[in-house]
């Protein structure tokens, strides 16, 4: 089998074919391909498609899918963060039950630099150095004068949607010096945690702890981390005139082109990376034996969302420096092994 299809999932009307089958990374139907570094190392490239506040699109090139998943898996579960980990309810009168607010207040994104903090052990008390304090005082009441035909309770009560603004940080030891450039604070001001009518109260202390998303989901800095293969879109024949439009229509806006080529209308393949491999040209018999729909099998779109705790370009970079610390343990364990055995034969 040529290169060119090995690494090429290729994607049938009604199946997909050439899917990886291999007992190791980039192996072929059995075949006997050699792993070189060099080779590898050759291969090997991340490309910054776009980055924004919250989001970064990259693409990751050269890599075995076990490796692309890898790093979607460490994003998602392994980078720490700050977040809310026990709740002390002093008052609760509202509707929401104590444990049901107190989850909710979990899920709140914290903006808290976690490198800043220690881990707190089980059994460690809590200190400036591994806790944060938030705390959670709000009474509904009714606003006087209010007229009896007002139905819209932000202009009856005060006080009537409590929301992440309502928690406020309070600095222990040198907390207020150390992150005077940067307060803590919720990500977002605007987080609906419950609401309340006249004579509710709630009071309650909250404290925040380092942590990672494989222990809890509210510790996860992303709120979406995921890849996909490049789609590849090979025509085969030239396809002119009406069917040319009519083919531009079959993939979504920007995926195909109709260009003028020698008097001719003829659609071209633009930007492949917008295609979402509907199949839906398959189902078309004037283009069968014309096109060809495959996938890249090592070139990963991944797309990072930030739930704002942390940069998204700061996330990928600490998530590789976590795979490579993954990899030196382990290199490290099969040393050790291969050592052990040669030594007891």
């Amino acid at each position: 089998m040529a290169l060119e299809d090995r690494n090429r999932v290729v994607v049938l009307k009604d199946r997909v074919e050439n899917i990886s089958g291999a007992d190791y990374p980039m192996g072929f139907d059995s075949e006997d391909v050699p792993f070189h570094l060099e080779n590898f190392r050759d291969g090997l490239d991340i490309k910054i498609i776009r980055v924004t506040p919250t989001d970064i699109e990259f693409d990751l090139i050269g890599v075995d899918a076990s490796i692309a998943n890898a790093l979607r898996r460490i994003l998602i579960a392994e980078i720490p963060t700050m977040a809310i980990e026990k709740v002390y309810m002093i008052n609760n009168t509202g509707i929401m039950q104590d444990e049901v607010l107190a989850h909710r207040l979990g899920l709140i994104p914290i903006l808290a630099d976690p490198n800043e903090f220690q881990w707190k052990r089980s059994g460690d008390p809590p200190t400036d150095q591994n806790t944060i304090v938030f705390k959670l005082d709000v009474a509904c009441k009714a606003i006087p004068n209010v007229p009896e035909s007002e139905t819209d309770p932000k202009k009856k009560y005060e006080n009537s949607s409590i929301y992440s603004s309502h928690i406020v940080w309070e600095p222990k030891g040198d907390q207020e010096i150390r992150f005077a450039n940067s307060p803590v604070r919720p990500i977002h001001d605007d987080i609906l945690v419950t609401k309340l009518r006249p004579g509710q109260v709630i009071n309650c202390e909250l404290h925040c702890e380092k942590g990672v998303g494989k222990d809890h989901a509210k510790f996860s800095p992303v709120a979406t981390a995921s890849y996909r293969l490049l789609p590849d879109i090979q025509i085969l024949e030239d396809i002119t005139g009406e069917d040319a439009e009519f083919f531009r229509g079959c993939f979504p806006p920007g995926v195909v082109d109709v260009v003028e080529e020698n008097g001719v209308r003829t659609a071209r393949v633009v930007n492949p990376r917008k295609d979402t491999v509907s199949r839906e040209v398959l189902r078309h018999k004037q283009f069968d034996g014309k096109v060809r729909l495959t996938r890249v099998r090592d070139h990963f779109i991944f797309n990072v969302e930030s739930t704002g705790t942390i940069a998204p370009e700061m996330l990928v970079s600490q998530a590789l420096d976590i795979l490579i610390e993954k990899c030196d343990i382990s290199k490290a364990a099969l040393e050790k092994a291969v050592k052990g055995s040669e030594e007891d034969e």
